[in-house]
């Protein structure tokens, strides 16, 4: 027994409670993200707020207005959010509710480096011209500012879509974070570097300016020669085949996975000017 008279199985008992409620809302609050519903629990938690504050500084008319807010509101949501509703009792009923998220971070890897690999090699073979920045520990809120905003997911369609010529986007850099889209038509700062080749043009000037002032992951595709290179900490790398791509994209975008080196990749072997 201890003090309080509280044993093992009803601290027990308690801790399972409470474990069992905090993971239903975190449960809840998944399912409604990304949805109208978020909206509506930050408001429930202002009004909240507001009739706890009513209620210290003893405002009376402004504490019975947030009650009657509070007493009645239930049914507006119910009535306004029966989709959402339905959705969680439809995956309550399959089992999905708890069903814990399979998807790894490898396997997100994997199938981003599977489109922005595919777009660079159609359109590579195409000579469609293109400027595709990783955001990564540097945040590119400012590149991103200049851009027109897609948040989209990131596909491989999607990505050569959006670099087709004579297109509102195709000019100027997308920059991809994650499995995002952030934005298109994105002005990087131009290298001032004398020892960049001249037979490059702006694209790759671009690519070499901003993995100077960032640690951004950088790849063109060239629209004279289709050759595509890569720029890194101020580095220039240039025709890279597809093989050579994959692996430098893993190596970069998860440190955690070792690439082999049979294929013989050298990143500061290859510095290019």
């Amino acid at each position: 027994m201890f003090d309080g008279g509280l044993d093992l199985l009803d601290l027990l008992r308690i801790g399972v409670d409470i474990a069992l409620v905090w993971y239903v809302l975190y449960k809840l609050i998944v399912l409604i993200r990304g949805t109208k519903a978020i909206q509506l629990l930050k408001g429930i938690f202002v009004v909240l707020g507001v009739w706890f504050l009513s209620g210290i500084f003893n405002l009376t008319t402004v504490n019975w207005l947030m009650y009657q807010a509070i007493r009645w509101g239930f049914i507006v949501i119910i009535i306004l959010f029966q989709p959402e509703l339905r959705r969680a009792l439809e995956q309550l009923g399959r089992g999905s509710f708890f069903a814990r998220n399979t998807k790894s971070e490898e396997e997100i890897l994997n199938r981003n480096i599977e489109a922005i690999t595919k777009s660079c090699n159609y359109m590579a073979k195409r000579r469609i011209g293109a400027l595709i920045t990783i955001e990564r520990d540097t945040a590119l809120g400012d590149y991103i500012e200049t851009g027109i905003p897609i948040k989209g997911q990131l596909t491989s369609e999607l990505l050569t879509n959006i670099f087709i010529p004579n297109t509102p986007l195709h000019d100027g850099a997308v920059i991809l974070n994650k499995e995002e889209i952030v934005a298109a038509a994105c002005y990087l700062p131009l290298s001032e570097s004398p020892f960049i080749s001249k037979e490059l043009g702006t694209r790759h000037r671009a690519a070499m300016g901003i993995s100077e002032v960032t640690d951004a992951l950088t790849i063109v595709v060239s629209e004279e020669t289709g050759h595509i290179s890569c720029t890194k900490n101020g580095e220039l790398h240039r025709n890279i085949d597809q093989d050579t791509l994959v692996e430098l994209l893993r190596n970069e975008l998860n440190k955690t996975i070792k690439a082999p080196t049979s294929k013989g990749w050298n990143w500061r072997g290859r510095k290019n000017g």
